[in-house]
């Protein structure tokens, strides 16, 4: 299918990759030219404006959004908004308070323009093994955005969650969890480090990655067990 994104980061500028690899036509734009540049040596069609992006699709458009939330999203929502007709569909793909996606949902509503709020985990390993994609909106705006949806995410790694806010509210209580098991992690090795011995806090960590129930979970790449899960410690990955 036929996808604008706006941002073109480490999870977007990932995103992207893996939906050209898999057949999809992406348009991208970025506020730096080398940004757009490198997307374009992709495969991807450059835009220059939000103008642009949206006059590069054929409607209905799908135009994904994945920039910071809060005040980045609402000003690209008020400069994007016009420029889009009935049917067309905006995805938000960050962060976004689940409230903030159900005001916007109203707002593009009233437009009769479909808002999904797609909470996206998955991290540096996205790219090759998928993201978890909980989303929010209308059962049939998701069904349109679906195959991009499914290509995105593993096996079993996507659920339409509910109505707007849903998925946004979802990936909130994510990042808590994450966040509380990281914040166990930080505060035990701080007490390691403070022990009355001598501690090796690398072997402990790379001994409690084979076979301790604190372990957490890790992806072997393509080739290499084809994508499955196995055990490594979140004491030392990186976070999203």
């Amino acid at each position: 299918m036929e996808l604008g994104f706006v941002g073109f980061g480490r999870m977007g500028g990932n995103m992207v990759k893996r939906l050209l690899g898999r057949g999809h036509k992406i348009a991208v734009y970025a506020r730096k030219r080398e940004v757009r540049a490198e997307a374009a040596a992709l495969g991807a069609t450059p835009a220059e404006s939000i103008e642009d992006l949206a006059a590069k699709l054929a409607p209905p458009r799908v135009l994904w959004l994945m920039i910071p939330a809060g005040p980045p999203v609402d000003d690209t929502l008020r400069e994007l908004m016009p420029l889009l007709a009935p049917q067309d569909i905006i995805v938000d793909g960050g962060n976004s308070n689940y409230k903030d996606s159900i005001r916007r949902a109203q707002a593009a509503q009233a437009r009769q323009i479909s808002y999904i709020d797609a909470g996206t985990s998955g991290g540096i390993w996205g790219l090759q093994v998928g993201y978890c994609l909980m989303v929010g909106g209308e059962a049939a705006a998701v069904r349109r955005v679906e195959p991009a949806f499914r290509d995105l995410a593993p096996e079993g790694g996507y659920l339409h969650a509910g109505p707007s806010g849903a998925g946004h509210f979802v990936k909130m209580i994510h990042n808590g969890i994450e966040y509380g098991m990281l914040q166990a992690y930080a505060e035990g090795f701080a007490i390691l480090h403070e022990a009355p011995f001598k501690l090796d806090l690398h072997a402990i960590s790379a001994l409690w990655n084979r076979g301790s129930v604190v372990r957490s979970c890790t992806w072997r790449t393509p080739g290499k067990g084809g994508g499955r899960c196995r055990r490594r410690s979140t004491a030392t990955s990186p976070r999203r």
